[in-house]
This record gives structure tokens, sequence and C-alpha cells, in this order.
């Protein structure tokens, strides 16, 4: 029989998509994205880094971004906290529904 346990890779795919999708319910959307996520991840320990890598790079990236346009680093951190928020307020429902889809993975 063939390998069938995920990765991370497909668990951040399949968080992003569906977090898409669901994006208009607030709660629910999230939670359903991480379950489904964490369990195509493979595992816990797999499911937690799909949910904190992507959002670590996208950070970063606001950070430089941002840092860029402005030519100061301190005005381009004031600038990326909006999608630090952002990140915050999504973070909860994905982590524990990430935590739960890994625990039922295969």
């Amino acid at each position: 029989m063939a390998n069938t346990k995920g990765t991370i890779t497909a668990g951040i795919g399949w968080m992003l998509t569906i977090s898409i999708l669901l994006f208009w319910l607030p709660v629910l959307g999230p939670f359903v994205a991480g379950f489904v996520g964490g369990k195509k991840s493979g595992g816990v320990v797999n499911a937690l880094v799909a949910v904190f890598a992507p959002a670590l790079v996208v950070a970063v990236t606001l950070f430089v971004i941002a840092t860029m346009l402005t030519d100061a680093p301190l005005i381009g951190a004031v600038a990326s906290a909006g999608g630090v928020v952002l990140f915050v307020a999504d973070i909860g429902p994905l982590l524990v529904g990430a935590i739960i889809g890994g625990a039922f993975a295969d």
C-alpha cells in the first residue's frame, strides 16, 4: 500500500484554499480550513508548521515591502502591523482546527 502520510505543503495548500473559499464564515471557515489542512499534513507537528510557516513568510514579506516603499524600517514595521492584526484574528480557529485535524490524520 502506498504511503498516505501527508506533507506540510499539502496542508498549507488546503488551508489556504479553504480559507479563501470560506472567508465569509468568521470562526467556522478558519476552523474547517485548519481541520482539513491538519489532516492533510499528516500529523500534529506538521499541522503546526503548516499553520505558522506561511504566516511568518507573509509577515516578513509585508515588513520588507512596507520598508522598501517608505525607506524607513520603523515606518515599515508600523505599516505591516495591520497584517499582524489580521493574522491574530484568524489564527485561533485555524490553529485549533489544525491540531484536531492533525490528531485525526492517518
